[in-house]
């Protein structure tokens, strides 16, 4: 039976996350979340209080199942540089392979949806990524800049290339990576 619970929950969840990268948050009714996932519109409510509540609990989940891909591979012992680099190769892999989370995970950045205590719940799951940054800037290795400046320069603009990769307006190859990737570390490195 908890796999039958758990089969619902998961398909509002991948429903919610089409209709939105589809349509907007506003065009994405709860009656076509649950057509799409193949419930009755009541059964949304057996997990989820309203919309706003399914919308702040899948951008948790996304937001975890990217902070957890971005930290493979990472640990707190790695020079700044490499650890940094670890993880931006990460992010832009993700990017790549998880084209409809990445894109709902943008939208989520443009948008008043999501509440302020989601927000910070998500943020939560960059603690390692801002703990580096912070390390690096009292090596002097980093700006002593804010994170959400040392994040607009770095992750931002590999956003950007990647989702021209995805709409086909340019392929992103390995030297274009390496070369984003060298501009990203030059914008916050002392």
């Amino acid at each position: 039976m908890k796999e039958k619970v758990n089969d619902k929950y998961t398909a509002l969840l991948q429903a919610t996350l089409t209709l939105v990268n589809n349509h907007g948050f506003h065009d994405t009714p709860m009656s076509k979340i649950a057509k799409l996932a193949g419930v009755s519109p009541a059964t949304i409510y057996l997990y989820f209080e309203n919309k706003q509540d399914l919308i702040n609990k899948l951008y948790l989940e996304v937001k975890a199942s990217f902070c957890s891909y971005a930290l493979q591979g990472y640990s707190s012992e790695l020079p700044v540089k490499k650890g940094f680099e670890v993880i931006w190769y990460n992010i832009a892999e993700y990017k790549l392979n998880k084209v409809e989370e990445a894109m709902f995970l943008s939208q989520c950045d443009n948008t008043p949806m999501i509440d302020e205590a989601s927000v910070q719940e998500g943020l939560k799951h960059l603690q390692p990524l801002l703990d580096l940054w912070e390390r690096g800037k009292k090596e002097g290795i980093i700006k002593s800049i804010s994170p959400y400046l040392l994040y607009a320069y770095t992750v931002y603009p590999l956003s950007f290339l990647l989702a021209m990769h995805v709409k086909g307006i340019c392929k992103v190859t390995e030297v274009d990576r390496l070369e984003a990737f060298q501009a990203a570390w030059d914008s916050i490195k002392v």
